[in-house]
């Protein structure tokens, strides 16, 4: 605490008894103006340090959680910059209805690969994400029954995360994989599905760092 010591002052009460009291003519233990100055560095510091001694001390702590198995939150929002995908416009159903070709994956947000993966499922949606659905579905949600017909998720799903499926506008199941799948296979089975040109007789397209999380594919 940082309160100025007075000296006692003697004080006569109506019966003449003579007693001391730390009550000066300012009240009680006033503060000076270099006492007043001095808790306020103090309080300053002490913010300071606060903000400071976690940056100093665990430097990476800010990116220790897209590395564990620890829930932060949508790991699509939070690692891959994108939080259009999760809730879904469709489910299953509903996209095989459409008979459009269907982007299927399987995850949970307190998984270190998952996490890491959606950075690849984020980067599928930009060139594919209007000619194609992309379903995702938190593992924790599929039912435990014994039977599922081809519309209900848990059809498809293995029982790990992550996985990914892609099913064309018939609902054939033209990729099932389970484990994080490259950008690259992905891509290959969906221009399968809409016939578009191969990869080797397609623009090159490079990886470039958008920040230290995403990267973004352009034409070399």
């Amino acid at each position: 605490m940082c309160w100025r010591k007075r000296r006692p002052v003697l004080w006569r009460n109506g019966s003449g008894v003579i007693f001391a009291s730390r009550m000066g003519s300012m009240g009680r233990f006033g503060l000076g103006p270099l006492q007043k100055l001095i808790c306020r560095w103090l309080v300053l510091g002490a913010a300071i340090a606060t903000l400071l001694i976690p940056t100093c001390c665990f430097p990476n702590a800010a990116w220790a959680s897209l590395n564990d198995d620890r829930y932060d939150g949508n790991i699509f929002a939070l690692y891959a910059g994108n939080g259009a995908i999760v809730p879904p416009r469709l489910d299953l159903a509903q996209s095989l209805k459409q008979q459009k070709p269907t982007l299927l994956f399987f995850y949970v947000d307190d998984s270190r690969d998952c996490k890491q993966y959606s950075i690849v499922i984020s980067q599928l949606q930009a060139p594919y994400g209007r000619a194609a659905n992309f379903v995702p579905v938190m593992a924790d949600a599929v039912p435990l029954k014994d039977d599922f017909t081809p519309s209900e998720p848990g059809y498809y799903f293995k029982g790990s995360v992550p996985q990914t499926l892609v099913l064309d506008g018939d609902g054939k199941v033209r990729f099932d994989q389970t484990g994080a799948a490259s950008y690259e296979a992905i891509d290959d089975v969906f221009r399968e599905v809409f016939d578009l040109l191969p990869r080797e007789e397609s623009e090159e397209l490079r990886r470039r760092p958008v920040n230290e999380l995403n990267v973004e594919l352009v034409p070399d």
